[in-house]
């Protein structure tokens, strides 16, 4: 008779004691910041066919570093921290790129991309995880399809009332940029988005038992090593004390780290040394954010864009908002976006260049010894950037004062080397502003200058910033 009395006396304590687990686990799970996916257009399994098609022409313009012991690595790492992700269980992929900068990204659908200089700047394996944690809550919270969406109703209105209507998502695509083009939409993140991202990785980290801490500890890494313009996977949100202090207030949430968190592992350090060593990328010219060819390169075939509609359509980002040609298309980059008429970005070597349009991006200039700096100084640093990657650029009109959107800013005309030969037309703004200083570039062959004057003035104009 004494062996159920046992039995009932073990069981009641066993549950007595799973009740208590679960209730010392309970306020973590309950005061984490409730995260879910925005507006879609795409279905989860078509995450999955964009992330699929993006990825095979991104491959073909990526160095990837192609060792096995590397990427069987990352996704050993990358599956541990994909399996606590909330929602879709998507089929992630993981894989190094042979470029020593330092970022990643994630394409929807879980197709998630490391370059070795993340792996070389990490200290320890938590370092790592937390960039490969943060690219997995960009997929999980499907914030590229989001952004997607919200570029293919701004064309066609009526499909937030139809999602994409029976459109593949190849065609949509081919709407929205086509291939790995498509990316400066699928990766423009907004400053939310990317504090979503932050915040689910850090949760991620915390069921994965990583320490959380290392993710606030990698931004400042980041940032030290990024020099003035910092790197660029931080590009998007740049403002990183308020990062940290959203990660660390989160972390306060979940109840701080958790007992015995890991920091590193031998396979990392392992993976580090080994990775330090191999064949560095190949050095491929980069036209700087004016766009010109190499020299000596031949020019591409030319094709005369239309003239610029008098019509004009909107566009805006975290920074300002702007009017252009109706007949021009918007392509979204990390940290800006070009605006370009059919023709305007032709094909330069591996890369593109802008030939005709018009380019907005944020700089952030070294500051000076008095910790401030001056819009002619900042001015001044950002051409001396240009100049390194252009040797023929060259000032044509010093900077003169003007206005734009309301703010004092400087008016610069240079003349460079065009990507479709001969010379063009580079007309410089730059407005100081809290997040840096936003510059505006006009591009376009010196000889047509005068019949885009008129439509330059007419964007800059209409710019109001945020």
């Amino acid at each position: 008779m004494m062996r159920p009395a046992s039995i009932r006396i073990g069981l009641l304590s066993s549950l007595t004691t799973l009740v208590f687990a679960v209730a010392l686990a309970a306020p973590a799970l309950a005061q984490r910041t409730p995260l879910k996916p925005g507006m879609n257009l795409f279905t989860p399994a078509q995450d999955v066919e964009v992330g699929r098609q993006v990825s095979t022409d991104a491959e073909r313009q990526l160095q990837l570093l192609n060792d096995r012991r590397v990427d069987e690595y990352l996704s050993r790492l990358g599956r541990k921290l994909a399996a606590v992700a909330p929602g879709e269980k998507f089929p992630y992929q993981f894989k190094a790129v042979n470029d020593l900068s330092l970022n990643a990204f994630a394409l929807p659908g879980g197709f998630l991309y490391v370059h070795r200089g993340i792996v070389e700047a990490a200290d320890g394996e938590a370092q790592l995880a937390s960039v490969i944690a943060h690219e997995i809550a960009h997929a999980a919270l499907r914030h590229g399809t989001n952004q997607a969406s919200k570029a293919y109703i701004a064309q066609m209105p009526l499909a937030v009332l139809g999602g994409l209507g029976g459109k593949s998502v190849t065609s949509v695509l081919a709407q929205l940029g086509g291939g790995f083009a498509a990316s400066s939409i699928l990766l423009k993140y907004s400053r939310d988005a990317e504090r979503q991202a932050d915040l689910m990785g850090a949760q991620i980290l915390y069921d994965t038992r990583y320490d959380p801490r290392a993710m606030a500890q990698f931004f400042e890494k980041l940032q030290a090593q990024g020099g003035s313009r910092g790197p660029q996977w931080l590009s998007s949100h740049p403002d990183t004390a308020n990062r940290i202090r959203d990660i660390d207030a989160e972390i306060a949430r979940l109840g701080g780290p958790p007992a015995n968190a890991q920091a590193d592992s031998p396979e990392f350090q392992s993976i580090r040394r080994y990775v330090k060593p191999l064949a560095k990328p190949k050095e491929v010219p980069k036209a700087a954010p004016g766009a010109n060819a190499p020299t000596g390169a031949p020019p591409p075939a030319r094709t005369r864009p239309a003239t610029p509609s008098d019509r004009l359509r909107g566009f805006e980002s975290d920074l300002l908002r702007l009017s252009y040609p109706e007949n021009w298309r918007e392509r979204r980059e990390p940290n800006g976006a070009w605006l370009a008429p059919d023709g305007g970005i032709v094909a330069v070597g591996q890369g593109q260049s802008l030939a005709y349009g018009m380019i907005q991006g944020l700089f952030t200039p070294q500051a000076a010894k008095s910790g401030r700096f001056e819009l002619k100084d900042a001015t001044d640093q950002l051409i001396a950037s240009y100049k390194r990657g252009n040797p023929n650029l060259g000032v044509v009109q010093a900077s003169r004062q003007t206005k734009i959107g309301g703010q004092t800013a400087l008016s610069t005309q240079l003349r460079n080397d065009s990507a479709l030969g001969g010379a063009e037309v580079n007309w410089l703004f730059t407005v100081l502003r809290p997040e840096g200083m936003i510059y505006l570039v006009c591009v376009v062959p010196e000889g047509e200058f005068g019949e885009y004057r008129q439509a330059f003035e007419a964007v800059l104009r209409s710019v109001q910033f945020q």
